[in-house]
């Protein structure tokens, strides 16, 4: 199963801010806590700097704001080492941490199945 996390930063936090926090804070942790959870791969993509001004786009017209990141989880239950106590405290401990740079309310999340149509599974 894999997991899309689309993500907004918290009002008054630079992008810099939070793409520097994402990175040196909260990707470690997430690596720190991946066996307990059953995260097989997790990958964070960035916004690129500078964020160029949003404008219609020529084939699809306007569209909304960009997010300020993406992070994809491979998640696989079967794999998780930690007991549901320990997997309840780390996704808490986790959400904790995301809630230091993530403005919740304008993010989203979901669960979904990848379906290859160009390159190798992962």
């Amino acid at each position: 199963m894999k997991l899309i996390y689309v993500l907004r930063r918290k009002p008054g936090m630079s992008l810099e801010e939070f793409q520097r926090y994402w990175r040196e804070c909260h990707g470690p942790l997430v690596a720190r806590y991946a066996a307990t959870l059953g995260i097989r791969r997790y990958v964070q993509v960035h916004t690129r700097l500078p964020v160029q001004p949003v404008a219609p786009d020529p084939l699809r017209g306007p569209m909304q704001e960009p997010y300020d990141g993406v992070a994809e989880l491979w998640l696989d239950a079967e794999s998780a080492t930690g007991t549901p106590h320990e997997r309840r405290e780390a996704a808490r401990l986790l959400a904790e941490d995301e809630a230091k740079f993530i403005d919740f309310s304008r993010s989203a999340m979901w669960r979904g199945e990848e379906r290859i149509f160009v390159g190798d599974p992962i």
